[in-house]
């Protein structure tokens, strides 16, 4: 905390944050507030961050759900309930799941699917399939799609 940072001084360092990395807005508060700034001078580098294109939380939505899809391969659901924890707006979520074809979600999900199935090490056919489905629930996937994806994967290899 530094309280000798002045207004110009703070919204610099902002811009910065936000350059190398996109960021909700109450990521941008909330460092601000590290920075010991106080709610009047928050407002004012929060404008300015948004006139300048710094932060835009249409582009922060379909950027984190874009990552997370690929790199952590979420499900829908997850993704959702993350960005609703970052007070992202309805529409800004849709926007956010746009970014993800249906194809390459389907893709994502087999293949994740698929992996964890195999390296499950569970003699106990039911463990393996609690854990198998709570793991991918986690992940975030439709539930539907999940308890499908279980019957074929335990049925396939049952008949082995």
């Amino acid at each position: 905390m530094n309280p000798s940072l002045t207004l110009l001084e703070a919204q610099s360092k902002l811009e910065y944050y936000c350059s190398y990395q996109e960021r909700c807005h109450q990521e941008v508060v909330q460092k601000l507030y590290e920075l010991g700034m106080k709610s009047q001078e928050i407002d004012t580098i929060v404008v300015h961050l948004l006139q300048h294109n710094f932060l835009n939380e249409e582009r922060f939505a379909r950027s984190f759900a874009r990552g997370k899809h690929r790199i952590k391969q979420w499900g829908k659901v997850r993704i959702v309930n993350e960005l609703k924890a970052r007070h992202i707006a309805a529409p800004n979520i849709t926007a956010a799941l746009s970014e993800i074809s249906v194809a390459q979600s389907q893709e994502t999900f087999d293949t994740l699917a698929q992996r964890h199935w195999e390296t499950l090490r569970e003699p106990n056919a039911e463990k393996k399939k609690k854990k198998f489905c709570d793991y991918l629930l986690r992940k975030g996937w439709e539930s539907h799609l999940v308890y499908e994806k279980m019957k074929e994967l335990s049925s396939s290899t049952s008949s082995d």
